[in-house]
């Protein structure tokens, strides 16, 4: 069965309430899924509060994190603010999650950049126990970095047996963690922000079909239940009729930062590049969807793409 297109777009930047519940209202109205915040200390707004505002503002868009970063919150207060926020809106929430990767906030605020490991195992437990907290009655939960003793997370949210949760990733653990635990499996490059180092071949559609195979495996028979998605990663969403331009600066940024050469070809395949004209980007989704399965994308700004889920939205 093949599942229907959703679209996520992003709210950007420090902007007042108005701003954003008109933002909100936009994305609506063009037929996006989801309204999606980020989660960083630096030049943005809270997502928690910033989400309250875009469900109040709407009837039917989903709003969410892309994403929650694990090491700033205790889960059990994230788990009474998101079941609060699925209450308030109605059933309408999304939870995006991931281990933390902006080293710059960590060290801005003295917590401790632990190793991968270390934070891919802090967010599997955390998301046990958000689990755990949105389901019925007393939870206890012990583990190397929480404890939960009977605890009764109140309030419940609307929807069960939790919201959606996306775990997304570029690496094999944190995938194959997608796999056993996520509603929404979201697929990456494996880049290191802040860094020149990066496997920036892990772009390319090869390398998200062999993403895709390990959270399959990871995943079991519950594969067939996840939904998987995918994102600009490389740069921003680009409407154009003449796409060798945009391809060929993006060829060369990349090979600026990272020394690699990509072809245009390759970028223009890409799950995590889009670039072309409103049809063939349409077209693309498609072969996308056929191919790897992947039926979620984020496309950015509301307005980049707008074109383009405009045609596909809802099929």
């Amino acid at each position: 069965m093949t599942r229907p297109f959703r679209f996520l777009a992003a709210a950007g930047g420090l902007v007042d309430g108005r701003e954003l519940a008109d933002q909100a209202r936009r994305a609506e109205a063009i037929g996006y899924d989801v309204f999606v915040i980020a989660d960083h200390l630096i030049n943005q707004m809270a997502p928690i509060p910033a989400m309250a505002v875009m469900a109040a503002a709407t009837q039917r868009l989903r709003v969410g994190t892309f994403v929650f970063n694990n090491d700033l919150r205790h889960p059990a207060v994230l788990a009474q603010d998101l079941a609060s926020l699925d209450v308030l809106s109605g059933g309408r929430l999304e939870i995006g999650i991931g281990a933390g990767w902006n080293r710059p906030e960590y060290e801005k605020t003295g917590i401790p950049f632990e190793s991968g490991g270390t934070r891919v195992k802090r967010l599997e437990e955390a998301i046990q126990v958000l689990k755990g907290l949105f389901g019925p009655g007393p939870f206890s939960f012990t583990g190397e970095h929480y404890t939960i003793v009977e605890m009764d997370g109140l309030p419940k949210p609307v929807q069960k047996p939790h919201p959606p949760i996306l775990v997304g990733g570029g690496g094999r653990r944190l995938l194959s963690l997608a796999g056993r635990e996520a509603s929404i499996v979201g697929f990456a490059p494996r880049l290191m922000p802040g860094t020149s180092k990066a496997d920036i071949r892990t772009c390319t559609v090869e390398a998200t079909a062999e993403k895709v195979r390990w959270v399959k495996e990871a995943a079991g028979d519950r594969f067939k239940d996840i939904e998987l998605n995918t994102y600009q990663a490389l740069g921003r969403s680009i409407v154009t009729d003449d796409p060798k331009g945009p391809l060929r600066e993006l060829a060369q940024r990349l090979k600026d930062r990272y020394g690699v050469e990509l072809t245009q070809e390759e970028l223009l395949e890409s799950s995590h590049v889009f670039i072309g004209s409103a049809a063939d980007l349409a077209e693309k989704f498609k072969a996308i969807r056929r191919t790897l399965g992947i039926s979620s994308f984020m496309t950015g700004g509301i307005d980049e793409l707008a074109p383009v889920v405009e045609r596909l939205a809802g099929n």
